[in-house]
């Protein structure tokens, strides 16, 4: 059984707003569409990150001082 829709009130920019009106006009789909489905593809994205995160766990770590110090090194700055 689907649950119903929630409503919850959220507060754009008003540049921003404009811009989701108009995608929503062209595309003849609704703000919540829009809205839900920007929020669906970011959430996945930080599932993917958090599972490559998760894949270099064991990697060996370097500071940023001994990445600059590396690269003088091999004449790559």
């Amino acid at each position: 059984m689907n649950e119903p829709p929630k409503r919850s009130t959220v507060y754009f920019d008003p540049q921003l707003h404009a811009a989701l009106r108009l995608k929503a006009a062209h595309t003849q789909r609704s703000l919540s569409e829009l809205v839900n489905d920007a929020v669906r593809v970011a959430l996945a994205e930080d599932q993917e990150d958090l599972a490559a995160f998760a894949d270099r766990v064991g990697e060996p770590t370097m500071s940023y001082e001994a990445l600059l110090d590396d690269l003088k090194a091999h004449g790559k700055i």
